[in-house]
């Protein structure tokens, strides 16, 4: 079940621990993809908090919202670059997309395997996609305080299994948020502090969420018509007179 636009925008623009949850998503984000100059960026669920980096050097950024989420215009201050779509029929060209990013939407998707056709269909040739989820293990799905306490976590076996699935081919893994979903001042002044140590130590360390970055796998197109060759050919028909053209 997707989540209320509303309360995801006043969760991540209204509360601390929503704009220390997003500054610490999206630097993972930049660090996996520093440059995205002149490539199409796609988000879909809730993604426009990772997208902000993008939209001065992206030739195209696109934020796709689900109908059951609802949408709102975004960016702020900006031509609108927001669309409210259906999960699995998006307004998106076949191979348009160079970078795709899944936030609060693989996890809260009512069809899955649907949700990620219609990914591997906009994903361009060489693009890769970023899709972000709870982890099981982690503190945040554990606790509703947060838009990640709901929805269906993962486990890093499990998301690299999903994907490959539905014709992905995992590429590199993250994690990110380290912090305890706490709003108490403490945690939320140290957060920078715990984000860095929580990446050295991540093997023993669970993040709030994983992050997975798939290509697209594409089988080579069978070739009509091949030929195989006959490398013993019969000889019946050897010795018989060739066949006249005159009317018996």
């Amino acid at each position: 079940m997707h989540l209320d636009v509303l309360d995801l925008r006043n969760f991540y623009y209204r509360t601390g621990l929503g704009r220390v949850a997003q500054k610490a998503i999206r630097d993972q984000v930049t660090a996996l993809w520093p440059d995205a100059a002149g490539q199409t960026v796609v988000g879909f669920g809730f993604a426009v908090p990772l997208l902000r980096p993008f939209l001065e050097r992206a030739r195209r950024v696109i934020a796709l919202m689900p109908g059951q989420q609802g949408v709102m215009p975004w960016p702020s201050g900006l031509p609108n670059v927001s669309v409210l779509c259906e999960e699995r029929h998006w307004p998106v060209e076949t191979g348009r997309a160079d970078r795709l990013i899944l936030l609060h939407a693989l996890d809260t998707s009512e069809n899955p395997a649907a949700l990620l056709q219609e990914c591997w269909r906009v994903l361009g040739p060489g693009g890769r996609a970023l899709v972000i989820v709870p982890n099981r293990a982690g503190l945040w799905a554990r606790r509703d305080v947060t838009p990640f306490g709901f929805g269906r976590p993962y486990t890093m076996g499990q998301l690299e299994a999903r994907m490959r699935a539905e014709g992905f081919v995992p590429e590199r893994h993250a994690s990110a948020l380290y912090i305890p979903p706490s709003r108490r001042r403490f945690w939320l002044r140290s957060a920078g502090l715990w984000e860095d140590m929580g990446r050295r130590v991540s093997s023993v360390w669970s993040g709030g969420v994983l992050m997975l970055e798939v290509s697209k796998l594409v089988h080579a197109p069978l070739r009509p018509g091949r030929a195989e060759p006959v490398r013993r050919p019969l000889k019946v028909l050897e010795g018989m007179p060739a066949p006249s053209a005159k009317p018996v």
